[in-house]
């Protein structure tokens, strides 16, 4: 069997993670031998394949406790079980080293399917997103996660012009520029905190869900919190990776209102006004991505989330074109972004 190999930049840390798994070993049959490179994402963690008994795999995460704290994963991955979401249960975690097992929910991706997928297979997968995420909400218990509040949704704007608008692009606005950002960056700010508040998983995308029995398997879910209802619609249908004509969003945002009204969740009556909310909320989190795509690049050293920027341009261009109090924004980005014209179905 072909394997990625694994790099351990700190061979001390590869012996402890062998001494962990051979540990682990006996009660699930593993073979530590097995052990290989499965992903990666943009934190310091990592994630590794190993085999076990009875042609299983099992996932090991890798996450040094100096830089990644494994305490929220564990945390809202009960929370999500207890839902009756599909999440990799916790078999084993050695909080000190940073070493977890989990179960395996599969090697593909929503991302991988849906690029490769006819419309119809598309749109059945979304369907299931779109089914899981109105269970989550309904079922999932956000008290005791942290609020989604003014501070977050600030510090978060705010990389925006701290990592993008200043470090990759090197501009540095006036007064009156300045002015112009904190008028739109308030109004979507007051805009999620005028939404109802649910479980928010905060990265519910095509990368973050595999396509598994029950359909999807859920990842990356470390960082919930207790927020705006419209988030993560927003973020499944204006993906940092794959992205759609506006049609097929209108659809699926129209199949999920009709679903969570039928549910029970507190959206908006009028499905316009949902609508707008999912967009602006989509703006709030396309200005972060740019400043944390920027940070990776210049702080992390991970410069490949970089080609993606022209993608977050287009849909902040597309939502600020739409809306008159928004429109300021325009005149910002577009140092950046170069002109994009695409305009929207209103101005309101």
């Amino acid at each position: 069997m072909s394997q990625t190999p694994i790099h351990w930049a700190d061979p001390a840390r590869a012996t402890a993670c062998a001494g962990w798994l051979g540990a682990c070993a006996p009660q699930l049959q593993l073979a530590p031998d097995t052990l290989r490179a499965a992903s990666a994402d943009a934190s310091f963690r990592r994630y590794l394949r190993v085999d076990g008994g009875g042609g299983r795999s099992f996932i090991v995460m890798d996450a040094p406790p100096a830089q990644e704290n494994c305490g929220p994963f564990v945390q809202v991955a009960e929370l999500l079980h207890q839902a009756g979401l599909h999440t990799p249960r916790v078999l084993a975690w050695d909080e000190a080293q940073g070493f977890m097992l989990l179960d395996d929910l599969g090697q593909q991706l929503f991302l991988a399917a849906l690029r490769d997928a006819p419309a119809a297979e598309a749109d059945a997968l979304m369907r299931d997103a779109i089914s899981a995420l109105v269970q989550m909400q309904l079922r999932a218990d956000a008290s005791a996660l942290p609020a989604y509040d003014d501070a977050l949704l600030r510090r978060e704007v705010e990389l925006f012009p701290t990592w993008c608008v200043e470090r990759e692009f090197g501009i540095r606005w006036n007064a009156d520029q300045q002015a112009l950002w904190t008028s739109v960056s308030q109004q979507l700010i007051d805009s999620a905190l005028a939404q109802p508040t649910v479980f928010v998983h905060r990265d519910w995308m095509p990368r973050n869900l595999m396509v598994s029995t029950p359909n999807p398997g859920v990842l990356d879910f470390q960082d919930a919190v207790r927020g705006p209802i419209a988030y993560d619609m927003a973020s499944l249908l204006r993906d940092a990776f794959i992205s759609w004509e506006e049609e097929r969003e209108l659809d699926w945002a129209v199949r999920y209102w009709q679903q969570a009204r039928t549910a029970g969740l507190r959206v908006d009556e009028d499905f316009g006004e949902f609508w707008r909310q999912l967009e602006w909320m989509g703006l709030q989190r396309h200005l972060k991505v740019l400043g944390i795509f920027c940070r990776l690049k210049h702080r992390d050293g991970k410069p490949s989330y970089s080609a993606d920027l022209p993608r977050f341009f287009a849909y902040a261009t597309k939502v600020a074109l739409r809306y008159r109090p928004l429109a300021p924004l325009l005149r910002l980005i577009e140092p950046m972004s170069g002109p994009m014209t695409q305009t929207g179905f209103s101005l309101r």
